[in-house]
């Protein structure tokens, strides 16, 4: 495909407006979205602008670009599209992002961003909008497919953390058991099993109790220990920092800016160590291996945590000083590991543990008095290997998506500006994919 490209001015292809004020005390909770320069924050029972539209940062956080597929509310610290003068919407969405707005910030203290500033632009754009269509098609398949991995990815987390609430939190098998032994008490185990969890496989229900016992963190399931962490673990250590701080290049070094949530993480933000200094590492055992748990010990991250496995983020990295790496006595536990210290309530207890006013940070020693419920090694075993399925596929995903953006931004400014055209395109993601 291809067609007459113009020079234009941005003004020509769209007409930018401030977003509507919405302070979050006048926000009522509904089926809206509202959106701010840095996405998403929340929803609205009203609408300010039909969907699809597409929405850039104006105030804070410049420039970017938001397509928005429904109805919504931009906030006065964004610029939305008022008009697209007949212009293909995703198309106008990759034109603004492939824009550096940033340039023109007009303002003196918080960054800010004036239409009329822009709205001049110099820009070069194909004026048939099929070929604006296509052009958004292709970089649109990329981040759809980006999307759908994201839902899948958290679909999955939502899957691993429902299973481990039910068993390790809840004690549904258990519960469901107790309450059909008491009518039927002279039933085997496998029948028990089979008429109170009909949902779980028979030699994972058989594993688990059907009973209560009182314990120092209320009823637990009988059998069941509690202990401390320091009774797990095999090892806890810290990352490091070579002297004169990150390198330009090397391996990369995760820090807690990195990290965002089980299978999130920010590449942009990555810094690195010298290879040298990374084999240090690797000696002393401070070098992520695979299924390690990473626990941000101070600073404003304090009690964030996260599970590398499968290769993700990178086959080879460091932490610095600011992380614990947990690793189990068996390897088996890590995954229940994480889970259990990603409870809401380990979370507030391990900040509670700050033994630094001035400076948030925690210990070893408090760390490793941490208490730890430590089900029989089958009852984790069987959490392993059905959580293990679903920790897999959701950081393949993640892994999936970083390859699928790094195309996405390396056609974006080259479709966007004319430097190669559909076809090419489409044959180059042929290839690659």
């Amino acid at each position: 495909m291809g067609g007459e490209w113009i020079n234009t001015t941005l003004g020509s292809v769209l007409t930018l407006q401030r977003g509507f004020d919405l302070p979050e005390t006048d926000r009522r909770p509904g089926s809206y979205l509202v959106i701010a320069s840095t996405g998403v924050v929340g929803t609205h029972e009203e609408a300010k602008v039909l969907g699809p539209g597409v929405v850039i940062g104006r105030s804070g956080s410049l420039g970017g670009g938001q397509f928005i597929q429904s109805d919504f509310w931009p906030l006065n610290t964004t610029l939305w599209v008022k008009d697209f003068k007949g212009n293909d919407v995703r198309f106008c969405y990759y034109l603004l992002k492939s824009l550096d707005l940033a340039n023109f910030n007009a303002g003196s203290g918080v960054p800010t961003l004036n239409r009329n500033h822009i709205h001049p632009l110099h820009v070069y754009v194909p004026s048939d909008v099929a070929e604006q269509r296509a052009i958004a098609h292709i970089l649109g398949t990329l981040d759809d497919k980006i999307e759908l991995n994201l839902r899948m990815s958290q679909t999955l987390e939502e899957m691993a953390r429902a299973i481990f609430k039910s068993w390790f939190v809840d004690f549904d098998p258990v519960r469901a058991k107790a309450a059909v032994r008491r009518e039927h008490p002279d039933w085997t185990n496998a029948q028990v099993s089979r008429a109170a969890c009909p949902n779980l496989k028979p030699e994972i229900a058989e594993l688990f109790p059907d009973r209560l016992v009182d314990s120092e963190l209320g009823e637990i399931p009988e059998g069941w220990e509690v202990t401390y962490l320091r009774d797990i673990l095999g090892e806890i250590v810290s990352g490091g920092r070579p002297k004169g701080g990150a390198a330009e290049e090397g391996v990369p070094s995760v820090g807690a800016e990195n990290v965002i949530g089980l299978g999130k993480y920010d590449f942009s933000k990555e810094k690195y160590v010298p290879r040298d200094f990374f084999k240090e590492l690797q000696r002393k055992g401070a070098a992520v291996r695979s299924g390690d748990v990473l626990l941000y010990k101070d600073g404003a991250q304090i009690g964030r945590k996260t599970y590398f496995d499968c290769g993700f983020p990178h086959p080879e990295c460091a932490v610095n000083e600011h992380v614990f790496i947990l690793r189990a006595k068996h390897p088996s536990y890590q995954r229940y590991l994480f889970f259990w210290l990603d409870q809401d309530s380990m979370t507030q207890e391990i900040i509670s543990l700050n033994s630094n006013s001035a400076q948030p940070g925690i210990n070893q020693q408090a760390v490793l008095g941490l208490p730890f419920l430590i089900p029989p090694d089958p009852v984790v075993y069987a959490f392993d290997d059905i959580s293990k399925v679903l920790t897999d596929r959701l950081l393949a995903s993640c892994l999936e998506n970083r390859t699928l953006a790094a195309l996405r931004d390396a056609l974006l400014p080259k479709l966007i500006s004319g430097e190669i055209r559909v076809k090419d395109a489409e044959s180059f993601l042929r290839r690659a994919m």
